[in-house]
């Protein structure tokens, strides 16, 4: 048996790629995507704003980290031998080329790319006398009460800026030729891409010609900038956006009541310490040292920007009424299981039930619900909610059953991170509902996808259970990819009866039947899967891995299967976002291949298969291989036990994922992905593609 401390010889820092700087490379994937000549323009455009939303948040939360390691004057290394400053200093590296790279491409590609579609990002200086007065109509009418300047002198100190507001830094000079600096903020509640043509009326000339123009909102303001400052001079306005620390430290074993608590933390999260200054290209020196003096960053923490600051708002762009600037149209189906003329208990009962999103609709997610809610049979719902997204169906069918008066139970996740507020809502509404509603456990997030319904049946009463990889969100049901499996399987029922009573009253519990547990036994069950792999190769047998997952940082898992590649193990591993691991290095992972498949949907489901000399095992899960699913999280990972779902998995997921030569590019040992080159008449394979067809 594989062990912790046995594994720990593989704990070099040669064997291990840094955390962040592999999440960088994930990032230029999709940026990548935003370069794919084949793909739509529009389709372009919504992975530039996902390459700079995923910046965002990467500054947010990891480079801020890591600030504050270097303010603490942290200096020891992490596993992989890079001490906080050098990480930094090596993200700051990989990052530059990147965001210059892609600004060069919106300017130079994009924008005249979108003019060749009859799609006008115009200059104010690009329009009519007759189009220039009616914007600055629509300006004083719509905008200019919005706007608030905001002076900087001995009399008004520094304002505060909010986390990604975009804003002005001005100069201004009066009659007396005094000089000063003001800050306008362009406001968020706007439209950053404002369409000109409503706003036109009268005066479009363009009314009917299939075009659809645009103008920036900060231009539009800046052109109107004097009527800010009435009787002064306007010498200089640059733009510029900065972005906070906002990750939230909760001291948990303080609170009185975590809820209250983690509000309190949503309100200081905008007081955070700067950690990003963008600046664009041509602000002068003086402003410079303004902000940076006032928002005590150093000049290393100022990107400048050659082009638009904050080019994820483009996005707006997305929802531009042109099929064929798009993907072609996916709507998910029901399987046909759920065409009989039966309620969704008595289906469960025959047999276990795979659903495979976005190919199959969440639709049946939600029903269980709903039916449950309303069946008078039904005593009982226990549920788990991580991040449950806006206008929530499962949420409302959970407090319609309180009000029918069932017993309902609910595990809001509060400290999911951005979800905060979102889940306090939703957590208040259940509690108003009588809905008995648990935030999680003190230093654990509950991230475990789990529903149970207890039902009375003329046999007794009946468990029924959902099991999944991804949120309870029927939003982004549509767009990641994830698996989930109902089941009425009674061992199964009991470890999740198991896990419900661990999560909202008092247990010890250390063994279950079927399920893996986090922070339980999931590292010590996955290490004795791989530990049999092993053992089969040893015996003369085969030995065979193949893991999907999201990300594998732990280093015990990692060190494990650089063990079993050694002993002859071929592992194949599918990885969406980072990877610590080194593969295809002499002497320590020959037989380890990482590939990453980045498309039109994210993927996100974890899939663990084994071959186990033949008797396939495959596990589904909550958790990647990170230490925070393994140790601080509570997390399920289920076994898929019907032979037609585990060949489902097998041969239209795994295997045809180990073929895509569409999307899907090859980790090589110096941390870099490649694409995987098709050889010349070799047949396209697109993994969401041919689900997508199988789908039909």
């Amino acid at each position: 048996m594989l062990t912790k401390d046995y594994l720990k010889k593989y704990f070099i820092p040669e064997n291990y790629f840094n955390r962040d700087l592999s999440w960088l490379e994930f990032n230029r994937k999709v940026l990548e995507e935003a370069f794919n000549p084949d793909q739509p323009l529009l389709e372009k455009i919504k992975f530039i704003s996902i390459f700079f939303s995923n910046l965002d948040e990467f500054y947010m939360i990891r480079v801020s980290g890591l600030k504050e390691q270097v303010a603490a004057k942290v200096s020891e290394p992490t596993l992989d031998g890079l001490t906080p400053l050098q990480q930094l200093r090596q993200i700051e590296k990989e990052v530059h080329p990147m965001v210059d790279s892609l600004y060069r491409y919106w300017n130079e590609h994009i924008l005249c790319d979108l003019k060749e579609n009859n799609i006008f990002i115009h200059e104010m200086s690009d329009l009519s006398p007759e189009e220039t007065d009616a914007l600055n109509k629509y300006f004083r009418k719509e905008i200019y009460p919005v706007l608030t300047p905001l002076a900087f002198d001995p009399g008004r100190p520094f304002p505060y800026i909010s986390n990604l507001s975009l804003s002005f830094a001005i100069l201004i000079q009066n009659s007396k030729k005094e000089k000063h600096f003001a800050r306008v903020k362009i406001p968020s509640i706007l439209p950053r891409i404002i369409p000109i043509d409503p706003i036109l009326g009268e005066c479009n000339t363009n009314k009917g010609n299939g075009c659809y123009r645009f103008i920036w909102l900060g231009d539009l303001i800046k052109y109107n900038l004097k009527s800010l400052f009435p009787g002064l001079e306007v010498l200089e306005a640059h733009r510029f956006r900065i972005t906070r620390d906002t990750d939230i430290e909760i001291q948990e074993d303080e609170a009185d009541d975590l809820l209250l608590m983690i509000e309190e933390n949503i309100r200081q999260r905008k007081f955070g310490s700067v950690v990003r200054l963008e600046i664009e290209k041509d602000m002068p020196d003086f402003m410079i040292d303004t902000l940076t003096e006032n928002l005590l960053i150093s000049k290393d923490e100022v990107h400048i920007i050659e082009g638009r600051v904050g080019l994820s708002d483009v996005m707006s762009l997305y929802s531009l009424p042109l099929s064929h600037l798009k993907d072609k149209p996916f709507i998910s189906a029901s399987p046909l299981t759920f065409e009989e003329d039966e309620n969704l208990f008595s289906l469960i009962r025959k047999k276990d039930i795979l659903l495979h999103h976005p190919y199959d609709s969440f639709l049946p997610v939600i029903d269980f619900i709903k039916q449950a809610s309303r069946d008078p049979d039904v005593l009982a719902i226990k549920q788990t909610l991580y991040r449950v997204g806006n206008n929530s169906p499962i949420v409302k069918a959970l407090i319609e059953a309180a009000e029918l008066k069932k017993q309902v139970a609910v595990l809001v996740e509060l400290k999911a991170r951005f979800d905060e507020e979102n889940n306090i809502y939703w957590a208040r509404e259940l509690e108003k509902a009588g809905v008995h509603v648990v935030y999680g456990l003190v230093g654990l997030k509950t991230h475990s996808k789990m529903t149970m319904v207890v039902r009375k049946e003329t046999e007794g009463v009946k468990r029924y259970v959902h099991l999944g990889t991804g949120n309870y969100n029927s939003s982004t049901a549509k767009i990641y990819t994830d698996l989930g499996l109902f089941t009425c399987d009674p061992e199964i029922c009991d470890d999740v009866s198991e896990v419900f009573n661990f999560l909202t009253g008092y247990s010890e519990n250390t063994s279950f039947n079927k399920l893996f547990v986090s922070p339980i036994n999931t590292r010590e069950n996955f290490l004795k899967l791989i530990s049999r792999e092993i053992d089969n190769v040893q015996k003369g047998g085969i030995g065979k891995i193949i893991l999907k997952m999201n990300s594998l940082v732990d280093p015990t898992l990692i060190a494990a299967l650089y063990e079993a590649s050694l002993a002859g193990v071929k592992i194949d591993l599918i990885i969406r976002g980072i990877s610590c691991l080194i593969p295809q290095r002499e002497g320590l992972s020959e037989n380890i291949n990482v590939i990453s498949i980045v498309g039109r949907f994210l993927e996100h489901s974890r899939i663990y298969y084994f071959y186990n000399n033949g008797e396939e095992v495959i596990f589904l899960s909550s958790a990647d291989f990170m230490q925070r699913n393994l140790d601080r999280r509570v997390e399920t990972t289920f076994p898929v036990e019907d032979s037609h779902h585990k060949k489902y998995i097998r041969k239209h997921i795994l295997e045809i994922a180990l073929k895509d030569n569409s999307k899907s590019r090859v980790l090589d040992s110096n941390g870099k992905y490649k694409f995987i080159q098709r050889k010349k008449n070799e047949k396209k394979v697109n993994l969401q593609e041919y689900l997508m067809d199988l789908s039909d």
